[in-house]
């Protein structure tokens, strides 16, 4: 039986929005939703002496964070950490901006994360927003709404075998990919969108990626889920129908949103 297309068009203006472009250092878009998202490149800070990031530090993060910084010792987790941070202070102020028309400096938001429980590692803001956050390789993309959003971004690359074989089950996921729908779905996609779902409820992988089933997929980027068993027992709001769900492949990314 195919889904029925929910009656939106929320999802529709994210298409021509979006770009992923490493050579640019920051980039910031909004969408309906009301949605802000930014995208800072982990690529251009690579590129960037020690000086360079640690005038961007400055500028940017507050005395705890620039400490907070200063323990990574992995230069790797020390650009994914900066960029991130970047990336969320970025989409709340322009989100103030633009929607409650407030002017804030990036240093005067104060990022932190849920610290235990299932939602561990959610992070949080000091200002009445949600915030979802996701980095891959090059690029760390945040945003910023006024309910929780769930995002996720994945390089476009081929999967391996055991991860390939989950996001192919079951069968009708398989189908032909000429036939449209899921089957048409490159697979980190498929694996975005599972992961961004998860997210938006703060669970990230401590629940099952198994427990968001994936039925349907339209041409405008829209998709359809269904939770589980298991995640309807954390959150018993889970019903795909309710949900704004949104998935493309945007510049050799899997990038995938859900929010209400």
């Amino acid at each position: 039986m195919t889904t029925a297309p929910p009656d939106r068009a929320a999802a529709r203006s994210l298409d021509d929005s979006m770009a992923l472009d490493p050579a640019r250092p920051l980039y910031v878009t909004h969408a309906r939703g009301p949605l802000t998202l930014a995208v800072v490149s982990i690529a251009w800070l690579r590129a960037r002496d020690e000086t360079d990031r640690a005038t961007i530090g400055a500028r940017h993060l507050s005395d705890d964070e620039l400490q907070q910084a200063a323990q990574l010792r992995l230069v790797k987790r020390r650009l994914e950490w900066l960029a991130g941070r970047l990336a969320i202070k970025h989409s709340v102020c322009a989100y103030q901006r633009r929607h409650a028309g407030t002017s804030v400096h990036p240093r005067d938001i104060t990022v932190g994360v849920v610290l235990d429980g299932l939602r561990a590692g959610k992070p949080v803001v000091d200002a009445r927003v949600e915030v979802g956050l996701s980095h891959s390789v090059d690029f760390a993309v945040a945003v910023c709404g006024p309910r929780a959003v769930g995002i996720d971004v994945e390089r476009s690359r081929q999967v391996p075998p055991p991860l390939a074989e989950l996001l192919t089950h079951p069968p009708e996921i398989a189908a032909d990919p000429r036939l449209g729908g899921v089957g048409a779905m490159p697979l980190p996609l498929r694996w975005a969108c599972k992961e961004a779902v998860l997210k938006h409820f703060g669970f990230g992988l401590r629940v099952d990626s198994r427990e968001v089933r994936l039925t349907q997929w339209w041409p405008d980027g829209r998709f359809a889920w269904r939770a589980g068993p298991e995640l309807r027992r954390h959150a018993p709001e889970a019903d795909g129908s309710r949900f704004d769900s949104w998935a493309r492949e945007v510049d050799g990314y899997a990038l995938a949103l859900v929010w209400q």
